[in-house]
């Protein structure tokens, strides 16, 4: 499990993962604002399925895969996003299409964010893969 310790005053307290993973999230969110794009929603949830984010760039509607690891020890955060994972996302991605009433072209990209909150390196990988087998 992925832990951080946080110091506040006296008291110290230890984040989760699920905790971690949001701010990784809200670190490429407004990355991604600050590059233009048009955020949609985050955390989009279908049955277990979830899209960390989805956004326009123009007219694409782009799916956001965002890795965290503060280490790349065992291999860079984007080489996390497995082939089932992927799957998942295109699930997630064609199941949020029928709620929308146009059928855009649809791109997946990975946020991967390497290292910890002040200080990390954040690499944006546009069309990390494709929904095609």
């Amino acid at each position: 499990m992925l832990t951080l310790w946080v110091v506040r005053g006296d008291s110290v307290r230890m984040k989760s993962k699920t905790e971690l993973g949001k701010e990784a999230e809200k670190i490429a969110a407004q990355y991604l604002i600050r590059k233009g794009y048009e955020l949609v929603a985050m955390n989009w949830h279908m049955c277990h399925r979830e899209i960390d984010i989805i956004a326009w760039d123009q007219e694409m509607l782009v799916i956001v895969e965002v890795k965290l690891r503060y280490s790349d020890s065992y291999g860079h955060p984007s080489e996390f996003v497995s082939r089932q994972k992927q799957r998942f996302l295109i699930e997630a991605a064609e199941a949020y299409l029928e709620t929308i009433d146009s059928m855009p072209e649809v791109r997946f990209d990975v946020v991967a964010i390497l290292g910890e909150k002040d200080s990390f390196t954040l690499e944006h990988i546009e069309d990390a893969f494709n929904a095609d087998p």
